[in-house]
């Protein structure tokens, strides 16, 4: 016999939470946005200044807020070929990284042949090493390649460091996908890497999309190899290009607000695009391992 429900007392369904949990919940996101978002709407603010030294005195910028900035970059530097020259790297390295990334953890999540376990684990071991280690024998490597100064060997570079945490990621990913899609596949006729390309690639397109936009932000951004292997000031990214605004007696920190801004434009879109399919790729691919 059950006990008579409480009068005026209403019982919560599974999952839903209280008021009080809610509006805690949404105080700690909101301070949280607040405490990310600040120093990229501070980095906005200090672009508007026209003199170098006005990140010293930021109230006094409100009153001569201009634009001037953004159109020295612009029109005045090289801004547009440090701009090209991000874009081919970038969608290179995105392009190459997830291909081989998802060809690697796809065979490692469903081909049992010699290795296949320790393969992961020796891509593992590779993100052991500092950026310090790794820039002197990489330096020797594409000098004897003779790929410094150029495009592909920054690729190559990139995706040495990329390729093994996405295929991590890919490889817990496809784990979640049932092995009976690839069966049917194998029944009606479709080989090895027709299944993968046809039907399980499409289902996979949250996990990719994760790898990508790990991808790219890592090839836009970076600086270090970027500063060391590119030579000439006509290869430059707009990493290494931002680095001429500072020098051993001036730092235009104006300049550096304003082209700052214009690089985190295009990684935006870029998340803009990808975004639907970020919160279900990272949460799939840690589902298993």
């Amino acid at each position: 016999m059950t006990s008579p429900r409480p009068q005026g007392r209403r019982m919560r369904r599974r999952g839903e939470t209280s008021p009080l949990a809610a509006a805690l919940s949404h105080g700690v996101l909101i301070v949280a946005s607040l405490v990310a978002l600040l120093p990229v709407a501070y980095i906005a603010y200090i672009s508007l200044g026209p003199d170098k030294m006005d990140y010293l005195h930021p109230g006094a910028i409100l009153d001569k807020a201009t634009f001037a900035n953004y159109s020295k970059v612009l029109f005045h530097t090289e801004f547009f070929t440090w701009f090209a020259n991000s874009a081919i790297v970038a969608a290179g390295t995105t392009v190459f990284c997830v291909l081989v990334s998802a060809t690697t953890g796809y065979a490692v999540s469903r081909m049992r042949f010699a290795g296949h376990k320790q393969i992961m684990w020796t891509l593992l071991v590779t993100q052991m090493f500092p950026i310090a280690v790794l820039i002197v024998p990489l330096y020797t490597i594409l000098s004897d390649l003779k790929l410094l100064d150029g495009y592909l060997g920054l690729i190559l570079v990139y995706a040495g460091t990329i390729v093994p945490y996405c295929a991590w990621l890919l490889k817990g990913y496809f784990d979640t996908i049932p092995v009976e899609i690839d069966e049917a596949g194998r029944v009606d006729g479709l080989s090895p890497f027709g299944t993968f390309w046809r039907l399980i690639l499409p289902l996979a397109r949250p996990g990719l999309a994760v790898a990508a936009f790990y991808a790219f932000l890592t090839a836009w951004g970076e600086l270090a190899y970027a500063s060391t292997f590119m030579l000439s000031s006509g290869k430059y990214t707009l990493a290494v290009g931002l680095q001429t605004f500072v020098s051993q007696y001036e730092s235009q920190w104006n300049l550096m607000a304003a082209t700052s801004v214009l690089i985190a434009l295009p990684a935006a879109g870029f998340f803009y695009l990808v975004q639907r399919h970020l919160v279900s790729g990272l949460t799939a691919g840690a589902a298993k391992s």
